[in-house]
């Protein structure tokens, strides 16, 4: 329970930690958001877990095949936010539209060979 917790503590402060950056410099905000740190640490742990490479290399490219369908929500945010709608509408959207595309990605994958 300790560990999970303070995986929990962890992940809270790096969302803190990119929320005040953002504040103050959207750049730098955006950089740490955009860094790998919660895969990093995901598959860290997942090898002093399981002592698995072979899981941590599963999750490393489950990983990045999941990166590529979640790009389109960044272009439509700032599109959609420019555009005039609410943020909620827009994250509701873009959420919605984000969720669609990982199932057509889940569905997709295997038929073309690849296993995630």
């Amino acid at each position: 329970m300790f560990s999970f917790v303070a995986k929990a503590v962890f992940a809270g402060l790096i969302v803190a930690l990119v929320t005040v950056a953002a504040k103050r410099h959207p750049g730098w905000g955006g950089l740490l958001a955009a860094l790998p740190i919660t895969s990093i640490l995901a598959l860290s742990l997942l090898w002093v877990d399981t002592r698995d490479v072979s899981r941590v290399g599963d999750l490393s490219q489950s990983i990045l095949w999941f990166i590529i369908p979640s790009l389109p929500m960044f272009v439509a945010i700032p599109a959609l936010l420019r555009a005039g709608v609410g943020l909620w509408p827009t994250m509701l959207v873009c959420v919605a539209g984000t969720l669609v595309i990982y199932a057509v990605t889940f569905w997709a994958l295997p038929r073309l060979g690849v296993r995630v």
